[in-house]
């Protein structure tokens, strides 16, 4: 396996000390714990007035702000429209970037304007597809949330649009570009932590906020909400407040904590190991605490098995969600591997290197008399294990962003709006963005069949 070398190499590199090192300095020189400082350079050109790129929002909820806010931390950007259907989100619109921008409650109006580059689609999850394939045939740039589609059937359908369009269009999982990503690849293709093992990924939360029980504005009515819409190929129920401004908690609109957080996940994971992802899920969880109309699950546990490949040995992931955790809250993801473990922020990412005991203690040599105690010993003693072991007990090495750094938000709309520039590629394509999306979903396949599914990741399909 190409592991295998990369291992060797970082062993052999680490060795050689600082000065010769470029990813991984001194992790083999001593057992002590070492930080260091990421970097990451910007482009610092002045675009004038003309050479902006014109955005338009497409969903002016509480993601669709949030990446609007981080779309305009990169020099010559300028939104000039939003869409929405609650009336009050359109206000917010004027109140945040001024009464100049146009707004609108019908997309399809932002995709006829001539003035308009690139469009940010913040929408329920089962609007993706259809305005993101609209925007694509009207000329425009796309950054599509994620997860990219509600079902991943309807990937495909994506990809193609994106190709024949010859546009850019890059799937919205935030942290992609991220100094930790970028780091934690590096370290990885090294060698860091030998074969991975095992991902360990979980997200906890203790609030009504976390649990997507959103606050539903006072004026909600069918004149200030336009439900109608807002339904489109979903089934026709009656006005439901609670189902527009707190969408996450249907499957008619959303795709649950599969969609929502493990897609995030597997965007990372994928990125750092360089692969199309998961083949087998096996899920289950229920709706312990929050029950208020959802028909989605509040806490989920699903297991992904990762077949061999030309870039990482066989390995298990373990994804959990708990919205009701007493504990009060918290989240990580840890890749492990046999040599070592990385835990990977968006800003930091922390390597640990700990001894492997290969020879025998005073627990399994209790059961023999001393004279054969001390025959094992010598035995032992003469593979001359410990050469390797020691070298192994590094502690935990943490790389972490600087304090000026612009984030992985920020990042991502970077590299976006630079492959736009540039006739580039971005980091997190529609095909990169099906195989996370459909390997999240594979956990709500499994959950409602109650049994265990099957994914092809070349072909990106269920069986």
């Amino acid at each position: 396996m190409k592991q295998d070398n990369s291992r060797r190499y970082f062993l052999k590199k680490a060795a050689l000390g600082s000065a010769a090192v470029t990813s991984a300095p001194l992790i083999l020189s001593a057992s002590k714990d070492e930080s260091i400082l990421m970097q990451r350079e910007y482009d610092t050109k002045v675009f004038s007035s003309n050479d902006q790129i014109q955005l338009a929002l497409i969903g002016t909820g509480i993601q669709g702000i949030f990446d609007t806010k981080a779309a305009l931390t990169v020099s010559g950007i300028k939104l000039v429209a939003a869409c929405d259907l609650y009336t009050g989100r359109l206000e917010r619109a004027k109140e945040l970037w001024g009464d100049a921008i146009f707004t609108t409650r019908d997309y399809r109006e932002i995709l006829k304007r001539k003035d308009i580059d690139a469009v940010i689609i913040a929408t329920p999850d089962h609007w993706h597809k259809q305005i993101t394939i609209d925007a694509l045939k009207a000329g425009k740039h796309v950054y599509c949330e994620k997860p990219m589609v509600q079902e991943w059937q309807d990937g495909q359908a994506i990809i193609d649009a994106q190709k024949a369009s010859g546009k850019i269009c890059q799937v919205g999982s935030q942290g992609m570009a991220s100094l930790g990503n970028e780091k934690a690849k590096q370290l990885y293709q090294d060698g860091a932590i030998g074969d991975i093992v095992m991902l360990d990924f979980y997200n906890d939360r203790y609030s009504a906020e976390g649990a997507w029980q959103y606050p539903i504005p006072p004026d909600a009515n069918k004149k200030t909400v336009d439900f109608d819409t807002f339904l489109g190929q979903a089934p026709k129920v009656k006005f439901e407040p609670k189902r527009f401004f707190r969408w996450r908690n249907y499957r008619d609109y959303g795709t649950g904590v599969a969609g929502d957080l493990f897609v995030h996940a597997f965007s990372t994971l994928n990125y750092v190991i360089d692969s199309h992802g998961p083949n087998r899920a096996m899920a289950t969880g229920g709706l312990r605490y929050w029950k208020d109309g959802r028909d989605v699950p509040d806490v989920s546990i699903t297991l992904y098995d990762y077949p061999k490949t030309a870039t990482h040995a066989a390995f298990n992931a373990a994804f959990r969600i708990n919205f009701i955790a007493g504990s009060g809250g918290g989240s990580g993801f840890k890749l492990i591997g046999t040599e070592g473990e990385m835990e990977i922020g968006q800003n930091s990412v922390s390597l640990k290197r700990s001894k492997l005991g290969l020879v025998p203690g005073g627990y399994s040599m209790i059961s023999f008399p001393e004279a054969m105690q001390e025959q094992i010993r010598r035995g032992y003693a003469q593979q001359n294990l410990d050469t390797r072991t020691s070298a192994l007990a590094t502690g935990t090495t943490k790389w972490q962003a600087p304090k000026d750094y612009k984030g992985g938000h920020h990042d991502h709309f970077y590299n976006f709006f630079t492959a736009i520039r540039e006739n580039g590629k971005v980091v997190q394509d529609p095909t990169f963005g099906l195989r996370a999306a459909g390997a999240a979903l594979l956990a709500n396949e499994s959950y409602y069949k109650k049994e265990p599914v099957n994914w092809n990741p070349e072909e990106m399909k269920i069986g």
